[in-house]
């Protein structure tokens, strides 16, 4: 057998959101396209990508409300760090920042409008460091400050109809693991159920918030903090107006119950 070509079939909830994702961020150009089908290619060796909508009949039946999930389309490039700052700069959503491994792979992920996860990875030689030791890079460390200081702005903001998010610390903003953000509720709001994927921690501020998670409710008063586990439905909802203070790590992502797919939080990016 002699291949020629490689092409990754993805069945997806939007064509039209991955196609401008992959076009716009990972530099593929459409070859073909039509109602709810794309043919994106690129001319490197990156694999093709073909883009289906759910519910086509050109699959078989058993496969056509299947939706691309548990998967990661890795690409192996050089110069890790400046597409990461590239992508980052045009407000691609990383999902997951960069990162080394003890084994020499270094990489970090991004996530399309329907859940696809994109890992860009290099791999360095296990045991050396991306900074060595020398003259320039000892500079480089020196001039490099020491903190870095984030105020909260307008751009930062997220409203929806039962909560403010006002972003703080998060990879777009310079930290590196974890995002920071507040949260304000009026009284008698009520946020959706939902999971996270990472360990949350919230402190209310002001007010008090009654936060069911696992089936269990805790009021938490102003100046107490409550930690909610991965991975369990949560909701929250505030008796009267308050306030919160919420951090976590970077790399989380939500998920509703009853809908498929991954979602992002905007103000923790």
């Amino acid at each position: 057998m002699n291949v020629s070509t490689s092409t990754l079939s993805l069945t997806v909830a939007d064509v039209d959101a991955s196609r401008e994702f992959l076009t716009t961020h990972l530099g593929y150009q459409v070859a073909m396209a039509a109602d709810g089908f794309a043919s994106l290619t690129r001319e490197d060796a990156a694999v093709d990508i073909v883009l289906l909508g759910r519910g086509t009949e050109v699959l078989p039946p058993e496969q056509r409300d299947q939706q691309a999930a548990g998967l990661i389309l890795a690409f192996t490039v050089t110069d890790l760090a400046a597409e990461e700052a590239r992508l980052r700069a045009a407000g691609a959503p990383i999902t997951m920042p960069l990162r080394e491994e003890p084994w020499g792979e270094r990489l970090f992920q991004l996530t399309d409008p329907n859940g696809v996860v994109v890992q860009l990875v290099e791999w360095v030689t296990p045991g050396t460091s991306e900074t060595p030791d020398t003259d320039d890079a000892r500079t480089e460390q020196e001039e490099a400050p020491a903190v870095h200081v984030i105020s909260p702005s307008d751009e930062t903001v997220t409203v929806s109809p039962n909560a403010t998010m006002t972003g703080l610390a998060a990879p777009s903003r310079g930290s590196a693991e974890l995002s920071t953000w507040t949260v304000e509720m009026a009284a008698g709001a009520t946020g959706p159920e939902h999971t996270i994927s990472r360990e949350q921690v919230w402190t209310v501020t002001a007010g008090s918030l009654e936060v069911t998670c696992d089936g269990r409710t805790e009021k938490v008063a102003t100046g107490q903090t409550v930690v909610l586990p991965p991975d369990l439905v949560r909701r929250v909802h505030a008796p009267e107006a308050a306030e919160a203070h919420v951090a976590m790590r970077a790399d989380a992502h939500a998920t509703v119950p009853g809908t498929e797919g991954t979602r992002t939080l905007p103000w923790a990016e």
